[in-house]
């Protein structure tokens, strides 16, 4: 009965080591939490200074004006900056709490596979907001964000997945309900990572 017993350890020892190996264990949920605050600030900021009145739920253009697309822009990279930061700060003092390497092979998979969609996603967004189509703004930054959670799983814990696919969702549904963008936003990139961090934190950190 004890060898059994140490047999199963042994496996779930092994089992452990291979999942090190495969995933990137440093990510905190403490960073997906502060990632949804500040998506939640930004977006409050957004639709007290910046979101503009002539969009309405028909409509898919608005009135070009620079100065307010520059201040969309600061906005979602400061947000952006923030978050990244974060990230990297928490997943450092994990990394060195559990005992890993923030940068590995396996991170280095998750960032290209991360880094792709990302990137094509930044590009078509800036294509739909050269031609004024702003009202699919949001819906677009939420599939490919979706898509890219989904593509970069494979290196992470299951639980991203899951998040990628309600970004997905929630994307689909934004395109539908157009005017709403900013609501959406807030949702997918403010609750659903709070809510997601939270998770992760009880799961994984505490």
């Amino acid at each position: 009965m004890e060898e059994k017993t140490n047999y199963e350890k042994d496996l779930a020892s092994i089992r452990n080591l291979m999942e090190r190996s495969v995933k990137v264990i440093s990510l905190s949920g403490l960073a997906g939490v502060m990632a949804g605050l500040y998506a939640l600030a930004a977006a409050v900021y957004v639709y007290f200074q910046v979101y503009l009145e002539q969009i309405s739920r028909s409509r898919h253009y608005f009135d070009d004006n620079p100065e307010k697309i520059y201040h969309l822009l600061a906005v979602a990279l400061i947000t952006l900056l923030a978050s990244v930061s974060t990230g990297l700060y928490f997943s450092h003092r994990k990394a060195k709490r559990v005992g890993t390497s923030l940068w590995n092979s396996s991170s280095k998979r998750m960032v290209i596979n991360l880094i792709i969609p990302l990137v094509s996603g930044g590009a078509f967004v800036l294509i739909i907001l050269m031609h004024g189509y702003i009202g699919l703004i949001a819906p677009a930054c939420l599939l490919f964000y979706g898509l890219a959670l989904i593509n970069a799983s494979q290196n992470l814990f299951d639980e991203i997945r899951y998040l990628g696919y309600l970004e997905i969702v929630l994307g689909i549904i934004s395109s539908i309900f157009i005017g709403y963008g900013l609501i959406f936003w807030a949702v997918g990139f403010g609750v659903l990572h709070i809510v997601y961090g939270v998770l992760m934190y009880r799961k994984y950190d505490a």
